[in-house]
């Protein structure tokens, strides 16, 4: 089969490794690469795979949008750090389908009416799709809890736990500055809460739907624990008595009762006060009902190899979607409306819309 022509959209951390799967995939070709930053800009993609691997690749990064379009991709791989509705309506006209893990398109009744309307528009105008994924969201909130309830004829409550040891995580701005570790306990920062609603809310959104459980409303809160002593991480010190764990609640209530949870518990230290049941890096799945199940999925990652490791979970998982996305019909296509996402690892390809 044809090989599908696909674009990396920003090389961020994940779109580092989107670019790299890319390059590797037996079913893709590299098309194009668009950059933010001017220092990027006219090099050879390759320059960009990783550092002395010596990859040529014959495609030149650019910063204009335009180029991008005039290539006639069949997808982008659209990965900045904030979503621009004008960009993804320009790419998803010209032609191309978009994949992002960008979580604005998880489950389109809950998105903006106004904004909806006008990604839709430009799907029917251009012919394509967008489809929004990742590994959390996305896998770990969408894929597994399907397959899971998949044996079920009744589902009281379903919990997914994550959960991330960042004691060697050596970002001291992340975690000091941007996620207020080591500092004096106070209350949970709403901004925060209200970002947690809005990124797994959706995808909690989409399987009550599926499960014709549909959810009547969201709830978000959480916790801090602190370091019973001072300790030394990565990063640096976390004094006695200071935030050293964090935990973020996402709950859908279904007839005034929670029927789905999703639990993010970030940790510095398991010496904690107060304590706190913690399992090492990875997700948690507990479905409650007349098929009760618990389900453990580590990564079995160093920990201080788990920055270089863990951007793949989410990047491959979006590349591995492209060929399905490309066959979809026209419009915003969620996990329900693909097949389920299997990954194409020896020789073998795709074909797009046609």
């Amino acid at each position: 089969m044809t090989a599908l022509r696909v674009v990396q959209w920003a090389t961020g951390t994940i779109g580092s490794r989107s670019l790299r799967a890319v390059v590797e995939h037996p079913g893709l070709d590299l098309a194009g690469v668009y950059v933010h930053s001017p220092d990027k800009a006219g090099r050879d993609a390759g320059e960009l795979y990783g550092p002395g691997t010596g990859v040529v690749t014959g495609v030149t990064v650019t910063q204009d949008i335009e180029d991008v379009v005039e290539l006639g991709a069949d997808c982008v791989l659209y990965m900045p750090l904030l979503c621009d509705l004008d960009e993804v309506c320009r790419l998803l006209e010209s032609g191309a389908n978009v994949v992002t893990t960008r979580g604005e398109f998880h489950h389109p009744p809950s998105m903006d009416p106004v904004v909806r309307e006008r990604v839709e528009v430009a799907c029917e105008r251009g012919g394509t799709s967008i489809h929004s994924t990742g590994s959390s969201p996305g896998f770990i909130t969408e894929a597994v809890p399907l397959v899971l309830t998949s044996i079920a004829r009744r589902v009281d409550r379903l919990t997914i736990d994550e959960y991330a040891n960042l004691s060697q995580r050596p970002s001291p701005e992340l975690l000091f500055e941007v996620m207020g570790f080591g500092s004096a306990p106070a209350a949970f920062d709403q901004g925060r809460l209200s970002h947690a609603r809005e990124s797994f809310g959706p995808s909690l959104r989409l399987v009550a739907d599926a499960l014709s459980l549909p959810l009547d409303s969201l709830e978000a809160d959480g916790e801090l624990a602190t370091a019973r002593r001072r300790v030394r991480i990565a990063a640096g010190e976390l004094a006695a008595g200071t935030v050293a764990a964090q935990r973020l609640t996402v709950t859908g209530l279904h007839a005034g009762r929670p029927l789905l949870r999703f639990r993010a518990t970030w940790y510095c230290t398991t010496d904690l006060d107060p304590a706190w049941d913690l399992h090492d890096t990875g997700w948690h799945v507990s479905v409650e009902g007349d098929a009760p199940l618990e389900v453990g999925l580590r990564l079995p990652v160093p920990l201080d190899r788990m920055a270089a490791v863990s951007p793949s979970y989410t990047a491959n998982r979006a590349v591995n979607a492209v060929p399905f996305v490309c066959a979809a019909e026209p419009g915003i296509r969620t996990t329900l409306d693909l097949p389920q996402i299997t990954a194409v690892l020896g020789r073998g390809g795709g074909s797009g819309k046609g």
